[in-house]
């Protein structure tokens, strides 16, 4: 068990050293964005060879790009809610704290929505994936598909916009660890760092398909699109909402910490 512990919290530390920077949350969204360029300009200059990682069926895909919101509300809902509590205390600012999932989950849902539609009204149905032969009667891409036909319209890239959404959102969120100091004989400390591993791999998962995403999947112009909605996602609410005080707020900083340490003085 000690073993196994020790291990965890080698791990936990790793990751802690890389993702916890300052920098690294004032960086990632320029290093996404750009590898998203070269990756694009790749593919269509030298596309590199196929391999497992472009097959759409592969494990990561399938098992963890495909429900990459699900991982990321699953793991971060504990991880806030004990992070938070044991730096306030207050209920009532976790719960605050816990509305962001909410809110990146309406975030995920409208701009899936958005996608979704997008594709519909700038497709057509097609006989073959050549693009040869229209089928007029076919409205709708399920209806395209339910029939044997290959629904082409304008699919903005939900995995660019996901994975880039997921991976800045758990790095912002993980700025708290700077603050949080637990015993290592607390099980609470157990927990923490349990999660610290979680999220610090698969935000580390998240890049990584982001990064095959970008060497083997869509056109640049639909990895675009996808990335900025993932860019406006994250700046929208940690850049400029979540500055205000009628919003879930940022993670507890020294500041405001400083201040519940004045008034349990007083």
């Amino acid at each position: 068990m000690r073993s196994g512990m020790e291990h965890l919290e080698r791990c936990a530390w790793f990751l802690r050293g890389t993702l916890v920077r300052a920098a690294v949350r004032r960086y990632l969204p320029w290093v996404l964005a750009t590898s998203m360029l070269a990756g694009s300009l790749l593919k269509e200059l030298s596309p590199l060879p196929e391999s497992y990682l472009s097959n759409k069926r592969n494990v990561l895909n399938v098992y963890f790009v495909k429900v990459a919101w699900a991982w990321t509300f699953c793991l971060l809902l504990p991880f806030i809610a004990l992070t938070n509590y044991h730096l306030t205390g207050k209920a009532g600012l976790v719960l605050r704290r816990l509305s962001t999932l909410l809110v990146g989950t309406a975030i995920w849902y409208v701009c899936t929505a958005i996608f979704s539609n997008v594709e519909h009204y700038t497709g057509s149905c097609y006989q073959s994936p050549a693009l040869e032969g229209i089928r007029k009667e076919h409205q709708s891409k399920q209806q395209c598909h339910r029939e044997g036909g290959f629904w082409h319209g304008f699919d903005i890239s939900g995995h660019s916009f996901l994975l880039t959404f997921c991976a800045l959102m758990i790095v912002e969120e993980m700025a708290v660890l700077h603050e949080v100091k637990t015993d290592r004989s607390h099980c609470l400390h157990t927990a923490i760092t349990s999660l610290v591993v979680a999220l610090g791999s698969l935000t580390f998962i998240w890049v990584w398909m982001f990064l095959c995403t970008a060497v083997y999947f869509h056109n640049l112009s639909q990895k675009v699109f996808g990335t900025l909605f993932g860019l406006l996602g994250w700046y929208g609410t940690y850049g400029f909402w979540y500055l205000k005080s009628f919003s879930p707020g940022l993670p507890p900083q020294s500041s405001s910490l400083n201040l519940k340490q004045d008034s349990h003085k007083k």
